[in-house]
């Protein structure tokens, strides 16, 4: 009886740290036999929101796009990758300034990840005082580490000025970061440092030069529905014509 009266006391306080603290664990899920999204939690206008980022393995290591919105979570990323896949960490890529992106690039740096970024990112990262990789890519980049190649895109400006998009040929698969919304988006969401004006322009550019991708990646919410760039048509569309 007083065992079973501890275990509901402490179910109770786990309850309400969570109710306190908003905090949700990391959750990865398997996009294909060597492609992985994972996401974390942040409290965004009062309540808890998603952010995805990615990793894939190669024979040379495992590669990082974006980082974990919760900072609480970048050694336990680490962890899982090299238990759940016995690999290591190598590179990751910030896809734009925002800290949703960029939050992990110190710490990456100071355990000998290699970080890169865009020159367009990394000089509003200067200037806002935000985390810094330790490489730029100054022009649209092609990457291979290990067997696995991708492709670096700037099509334009959107949700920010320098959101960059990342293609994978062979797998068709485009992880397009906060530029894409998912299809379960109601609206664009975070406009701070958005040019909605230019942005459809730039989603066109990357439809014509990435065709029917299997699989898109948005930088927030649900990435299981190819339709998403489509889908942020739709939202910039409705969100011009008020």
């Amino acid at each position: 009886m007083r065992t079973n009266r501890l275990l509901g006391a402490l179910m109770f306080l786990t309850c309400q740290i969570y109710a306190q603290t908003g905090h949700r664990p990391l959750t990865i899920s398997s996009l294909t036999d060597s492609f992985y999204v994972f996401t974390t939690y942040q409290s965004y206008q009062g309540n808890l929101f998603p952010s995805n980022g990615m990793y894939f393995l190669t024979s040379a290591g495992a590669v990082m796009i974006d980082c974990p919105w919760d900072t609480t979570q970048f050694q336990p990323l680490i962890d899982s990758i090299r238990v759940k896949h016995g690999a290591e960490l190598v590179l990751s890529v910030a896809t734009h300034s925002h800290k949703d992106r960029t939050a992990a690039l110190d710490f990456l740096k100071s355990i000998g990840i290699k970080t890169y970024t865009s020159a367009r990112t990394d000089q509003i990262s200067k200037s806002t005082h935000e985390k810094r990789a330790e490489f730029v890519f100054v022009n649209d980049t092609l990457f291979q580490v290990g067997e696995q190649i991708f492709q670096i895109f700037y099509g334009g400006a959107g949700h920010t000025p320098d959101n960059i998009v990342i293609w994978f040929e062979n797998h068709k698969i485009l992880y397009g970061g906060c530029l894409v919304k998912s299809t379960e988006a109601k609206d664009l969401g975070n406009l701070a440092d958005a040019d909605v004006k230019e942005w459809p322009g730039t989603i066109r550019k990357i439809q014509r030069k990435f065709n029917n991708p299997r699989y898109v990646v948005p930088g927030h919410q649900s990435w299981t529905d190819p339709q998403a760039l489509n889908h942020t048509l739709y939202l910039l569309t409705k969100s011009l014509k008020n």
